[in-house]
C-alpha cells in the first residue's frame, strides 16, 4: 500500500475520532435525534382498508375518515396488527392522500383512560432517500474508484460534523460563531487531507479556503451592522428563538453559520483548483518565478469566478423561489419584496459567499506563490531515477 494512501486512511480515522470526541463534549450524557413524540411513533405497513366514511365535523365540508389495519414494523409492537384511523380535513388545501394497501406509514399512539388509539401520522419518506443516497455513492465510486470512495467518506464525515456536532452545539446555547468556524476548519482539513493527502498542494488549498471563508464571515458581520436584521426569517425561526426564553438562541449567529457553511463547498473547490493548477504549472516549469506563478493564479481564478459565482447565486435563488413568488404575488412594489428580511438574507448569502470566493482566488494564488518557491521535480525526472532534494515535496 502506498505511503500516501496510508496517510489518508490515518487522516480518516483521526477525523472520525475527533467527531466522536466533539460529539461527547457537546452532547454529554444526552443524545440527538432520539426523541419521541408524545405517545410514541410506530413505523408500520398498511394491510387492509376496513372502512371509508365522511364526517361533517366543521360545517364547512365533509371530512374523510379511513379505518384500516396495519402491521407494526418496530418498537415492542413489532409484528402485531393494529387498528388505525386516518382523518383528512378537506378544508385544508394540501392534505395527505388516503392510505393504500402496502404503504409504509408512521403511526402515532395516544393513550387516554388506559385505552390506546392509533392514528395516521405521515408517510415514511426516508427509505427512498436512503436508496437514492446509496445509488449516488455507488455511482461516485464506480466512476472515480478509489478517489470516489474517499469522496464518499469525506462527505459522510462532513454530514456527521454538521448534524452531530454543530446542531447540538447551537441548541445547547454555545457560541454559534466559534463553533461554525471550528466546523468549517474541521471540514476543510478533513476533506482535503482524505481526498488529496498531505502535501504542499493540500496545505495551500486549506489555507486559501479558510481565508475565503473568514472573509465571507467578516463581510456578513459588517453587513449586519447596516441591514438591521433580527434573524427571524420565517415561522420556524420564531419557534426556535422561543425554545429557551431565559437564554434564547442567537438568530443572527445562525445566519452567520448559514452563510459560511453554505459558501464552504464552493470556496474549497476554488482553492483546490487554484492550488492544484499552480502546483502542476510549477512542476512543469520549475524555473517560473513566484511573481509569474501568482499572475498565472490570478488569470486562472478570473476564468473560474464567473461560473462559480453563478453557482452560488443560482443555488440561493432556487432555494427561495417559492418565497419570492409569494412575496411578488402579494407585493407589486419591487422595493417591498427586496426589503423582506427573508429575501435580504438570501441576497446576503449569495453576495457574501461570492465575495468570500472572490477573495479566495488571489489569497490562494499568493499562498501558492510563496509556498511553491522551490523547484518541484517533474515526473520525467522522477522516471529517470532522480529524487527530490531533502525537505522538498515529492
Amino acid at each position: 500500500m502506498k505511503k500516501q494512501t496510508v496517510r489518508q486512511i490515518i487522516a480518516a480515522v483521526i477525523s472520525l475520532v475527533i467527531i466522536i470526541a466533539a460529539y461527547a463534549y457537546v452532547v454529554g450524557d444526552g443524545s440527538v435525534f432520539k426523541g419521541e413524540m408524545e405517545g410514541g411513533t410506530i413505523k408500520a405497513s398498511v394491510l387492509d382498508i376496513v372502512n371509508v366514511s365522511s364526517v361533517n365535523a366543521t360545517g364547512e365540508g365533509a371530512n374523510v375518515r379511513i379505518d384500516f389495519t396495519a402491521r407494526a414494523l418496530n418498537t415492542s409492537l413489532r409484528g402485531k396488527t393494529l387498528n388505525v384511523i386516518q382523518e383528512i380535513d378537506k378544508s385544508y388545501a394540501f392534505s395527505p392522500r388516503e392510505v393504500r394497501v402496502g404503504d409504509k406509514i408512521l403511526i402515532e399512539a395516544y393513550t387516554e383512560n388506559s385505552v390506546t388509539s392509533y392514528y395516521f401520522g405521515d408517510y415514511v419518506r426516508i427509505t427512498p432517500l436512503i436508496w437514492l443516497g446509496a445509488v449516488f455513492c455507488i455511482l461516485v465510486i464506480l466512476f472515480s474508484k478509489t478517489q470516489g470512495l474517499k469522496t464518499v467518506v469525506s462527505l459522510g464525515l462532513t454530514c456527521i460534523a454538521v448534524f452531530a456536532v454543530l446542531l447540538p452545539a447551537i441548541l445547547d446555547g454555545r457560541n454559534i460563531y466559534l463553533w461554525s468556524i471550528l466546523i468549517c476548519l474541521y471540514i476543510t482539513v478533513m476533506t482535503l487531507s482524505i481526498i488529496s493527502g498531505f502535501s504542499k498542494k493540500t496545505l495551500c488549498a486549506a489555507a486559501g479556503c479558510l481565508s475565503g471563508v473568514i472573509c465571507a464571515g467578516l463581510i456578513t458581520v459588517i453587513a449586519d451592522k447596516f441591514l438591521n436584521m433580527t434573524g427571524l426569517l420565517e415561522e420556524e425561526s420564531i419557534y426556535l428563538y422561543q425554545l429557551h426564553p431565559d437564554n434564547p438562541i442567537d438568530m443572527k449567529g445562525i445566519i452567520f453559520a448559514m452563510i459560511i457553511i453554505g459558501a464552504l463547498g464552493a470556496v474549497m473547490d476554488v482553492s483546490m483548483s487554484i492550488s492544484s493548477s499552480l502546483y502542476e504549472l510549477k512542476k512543469k516549469s520549475p524555473h517560473i518565478s513566484p511573481r509569474e506563478l501568482m499572475k498565472s493564479g490570478f488569470t486562472i481564478g478570473g476564468d473560474m469566478m464567473g461560473t462559480m459565482a453563478n453557482t452560488l447565486v443560482l443555488a440561493y435563488i432556487g432555494s427561495s423561489l417559492t418565497c419570492v413568488l409569494l412575496y411578488v404575488s402579494y407585493n407589486a412594489n419591487l422595493s417591498q419584496v427586496v426589503n423582506k428580511e427573508k429575501i435580504v438574507a438570501e441576497i446576503l448569502q449569495a453576495l457574501a459567499g461570492s465575495m468570500g470566493m472572490l477573495m479566495t482566488l488571489p489569497l490562494t494564488s499568493v499562498i501558492c506563490a510563496l509556498t511553491y518557491n522551490r523547484k518541484v521535480i517533474p515526473d520525467a525526472a522522477r522516471k529517470n531515477g532522480r529524487t527530490a532534494p531533502r525537505g522538498k515535496e515529492e
